[in-house]
């Protein structure tokens, strides 16, 4: 059987792609050749697993050991504003790489992708799921999106919007105080410098909302639990968070 013209068409354009625009993953090096690769290729995205270790069922941080899903020894002692969390895998590895492509090289199709497997992943979870009346992204200071050309978490909330058909409210919680970066900091001083950096512009919005907070990356907890504070006092009914990985 022969191709017309227009079937050989993507065929064309894809080897005059290869030749004269040459297109590497960014993180093996391998030649992006498959067709729908960007940025990274298959084979590398294809070591992105979801970690099914046992986790607590309040904060999600994951346990090294072997068992089922229970309290961790923090939320016994005291359990976080935001009644449950989920985070798809550990900051770790290709994910972690990508993230960071994403977040910080403005590859920003990588957070729709990104959005896409953690859906995938994490979409029997009912308890994560269930009920939730809207999404909403942990927010940027202005000056800090600028800088960075966009809110990586707003990418994130806005591809699992769309895969879930629920809405997505943005501009309603905000981050008026640029507080420094959390990256270097402690559990203890990231719970202080995040301390009154995020506020409810519009409480009607919220009110008596089940809210699925979106971020990139877990670590503490400090950034989630402040944000489920403000919107809880605010008038939310509940807040549930997943995030993409664990560190």
């Amino acid at each position: 059987m022969t191709l017309g013209l227009n079937g050989w068409r993507p065929t064309f354009v894809k080897l005059a792609e290869l030749l004269f625009f040459p297109s590497f993953c960014c993180i093996c090096r391998a030649l992006l050749e498959k067709s729908g690769e960007k940025v990274v290729c298959n084979r590398c995205l294809d070591k992105i697993r979801l970690n099914r270790a046992p986790f607590c069922l309040s904060c999600g941080r994951f346990f090294n050991a072997q068992g089922k899903p229970h309290l961790c020894a923090a939320c016994i002692r005291s359990r976080p504003t935001f009644s449950y969390h989920r985070s798809f895998s550990l900051y770790q590895g290709v994910l972690k790489d990508t993230i960071l492509l994403f977040k910080y090289k403005k590859y920003k199709v990588l957070g729709k992708l990104l959005a896409r497997i953690v859906y995938q992943g994490l979409k029997k979870d009912d308890r994560l799921w269930w009920g939730i009346e809207v999404i909403i992204p942990v927010p940027l200071h202005p000056a800090r999106e600028k800088t960075r050309g966009f809110n990586q978490s707003r990418v994130l909330a806005r591809e699992l919007g769309e895969i879930v058909n629920i809405d997505i409210i943005e501009g309603v919680l905000v981050k008026p105080i640029n507080v420094p970066p959390q990256t270097t900091l402690t559990a203890k001083e990231r719970r202080k410098n995040i301390k009154g950096a995020f506020k409810v512009s519009d409480k009607a919005k919220i009110k008596d909302k089940t809210i699925l907070l979106v971020d990139d990356v877990f670590t503490t907890g400090a950034t989630i639990q402040e944000c489920s504070t403000v919107l809880i006092n605010a008038g939310a009914k509940e807040v549930r968070g997943i995030t993409v990985a664990q560190a």
